[in-house]
């Protein structure tokens, strides 16, 4: 997800859930209902980065793409 800067003045509005955390959706929510949300489809590949293991593989993706690029190849 991408937010302005807003989103800190929208998080200060909320509660926590019952499960006691905050929910992104809300937030998500909350720019639906002003109609201000919108959303762009990416193409390409895209690695998941929810742990420390899964970030580190994203990020030697994006270092082997770099590296491709620079010597000429193509990355979609």
């Amino acid at each position: 997800y991408l937010y302005d800067a807003g989103v800190f003045d929208v998080i200060d509005t909320l509660k926590p859930s019952q499960r006691g955390e905050y929910e992104i959706t809300d937030v998500s929510n909350y720019y639906i209902s002003k109609g201000i949300a919108d959303y762009h489809v990416i193409t390409g590949w895209w690695s998941d980065a929810g742990t420390f293991e899964s970030l580190h593989r994203a990020g030697a993706l994006v270092r082997e793409g770099a590296l491709r690029d620079r010597k000429g190849g193509k990355i979609d």
